[in-house]
């Protein structure tokens, strides 16, 4: 359960990206977790996994907003 581990500390570090560069990188970090979790969540059907997608699914349309910035 090393996914679910990365998955935690991503959640739990700090969220302050400065550079665009930092919050691609985050981006296509925080999605990988997800569709990782996704897989495992597709074989046990654990609530628990489902409610950590969800909160780093928040975390990741938090840092999309900022990166596509206002219109």
């Amino acid at each position: 359960m090393e996914i679910i581990d990365n998955a935690l500390e991503f959640e739990q570090r700090k969220q302050t990206f400065k550079t665009t560069s930092e919050r691609i990188e985050a981006s296509r970090e925080v999605k990988d977790l997800i569709l990782n979790l996704n897989t495992i969540y597709k074989e046990d059907q654990d609530p628990e996994i489902m409610d950590l997608m969800k909160r780093l699914t928040g975390i990741k349309q938090k840092i999309e907003k900022r990166l596509k910035g206002r219109p």
